[in-house]
């Protein structure tokens, strides 16, 4: 896991597998998809990731959670052809944990786990390990190794809370309450994000300061896209530069400059001229470079923006940006752009072995041939 494609290459041929490159419209997708299926079964969802989610059925009248779990999965499987397996706890950690019983034994356990016992919950924390504890990182394992904390059921131990408060303060004690089946963390209401980053690796080394002007402005076009979606503004950006280390091992390859703004904006002119202004200052002629980004940070609501005396951003932006999204809304293409951007195409990564976008583009829809 982990290792690149050059060093298994014989290995891949050995046993025909197939190797495609990242498809983000198509994930994007169909996560969007099951997240809404999951909805139909309780309102109250929590995305955690793009291939993860927590339910929570409080005030809910369910005789049979497995046969619960059972439609779900179905209804999932039914819509979007996508396997999945569903964990049942009181907290959200013990779910987590009745999760991975529920994938790692789908003959026994058909993909669906309930954890509603103290002799099923003693059970689990038994065989899970240290490393599979939800929040328990590669260094924290290593430690509570140290201390004999092998598996989960010796976290919940109360000769080593004080240990666990030493090592995770309040965060390890409300996780040690988790898996004693005390619900303490909360399912999170959908929140705007505090920052909103675009990075990417180049398709191609770039050594242009034009190439490299193009990806920063498109990267924070981006960024003001998403600040505009959910309705927010920022006072700060960033722009980050990576250098090619192998070609320089010994010498510094990572870049960064912060700009603070004096008004708050979402526009993407703003932001982009900005961050340009940026580049001009860190960008070494001849130097090559491999990934770049724009962050975006000290994010606030857009009906919080307090307005300026002397210094206020043009009125004309607004407009702009609002023809500039609803024509994106209407048509799924990004064909208005700034002047200084590739018109033809947004993401500029190796894609060699990319599949078809299958739900999101018309002319790439999946085929039956009967």
């Amino acid at each position: 896991m982990g290792a690149p494609e050059f060093k298994v290459t014989d290995l891949l041929k050995q046993h025909n597998v197939k190797v495609f490159s990242s498809n983000y419209s198509l994930y994007g997708d169909l996560s969007y998809r099951v997240m809404k299926i999951l909805e139909h079964f309780t309102p109250c969802v929590e995305v955690y990731s793009i291939d993860e989610a927590f339910m929570n059925f409080e005030g809910m009248q369910i005789d049979n959670f497995h046969d619960y779990g059972l439609q779900i999965k179905n209804r999932v499987k039914k819509w979007t052809s996508i396997p999945t397996s569903i964990g049942f706890a009181p907290s959200k950690a013990l779910s987590k944990v009745a999760n991975k019983i529920a994938r790692k034994f789908p003959e026994h356990t058909n993909g669906v786990y309930v954890i509603d016992t103290d002799e099923k919950r003693i059970k689990a924390l038994k065989w899970t390990k240290i490393d599979d504890i939800w929040g328990i990182g590669a260094r924290l394992s290593k430690k509570m190794k140290t201390k004999n904390i092998l598996r989960a059921y010796d976290f919940v131990q109360p000769y080593n809370e004080a240990f666990i408060k030493k090592e995770m303060g309040v965060v390890g004690l409300r996780l040690k309450y988790e898996l004693e089946g005390k619900s303490v963390i909360d399912i999170e209401e959908p929140k705007n994000k505090k920052s909103i980053a675009i990075t990417r690796s180049f398709e191609q080394s770039i050594n242009e300061y034009a190439e490299l002007k193009e990806r920063i402005s498109t990267f924070a076009t981006v960024c003001s896209e998403k600040l505009r979606k959910q309705k927010s503004c920022c006072y700060n950006v960033i722009i980050y530069l990576r250098k090619d280390k192998y070609k320089n091992p010994n010498d510094r390859y990572n870049f960064y400059k912060m700009q603070s703004l004096p008004f708050a904006t979402n526009s993407s002119i703003t932001i982009s001229n900005t961050a340009i202004k940026m580049l001009q200052e860190i960008y070494t002629e001849g130097e090559i470079y491999k990934k770049a980004g724009v962050i975006v940070t000290q994010i606030i609501p857009e009906d919080k923006k307090q307005f300026h005396l002397f210094e206020e951003e043009n009125p004309k932006h607004l407009l702009l940006m609002k023809i500039m999204d609803d024509f994106q809304l209407k048509t799924g293409e990004r064909k208005i752009k700034l002047a200084n951007q590739d018109l033809k195409r947004t993401w500029k990564m190796k894609q060699n072995h990319l599949s078809k976008r299958y739900t999101t583009n018309i002319k790439e829809i999946l085929e039956v041939k009967c």
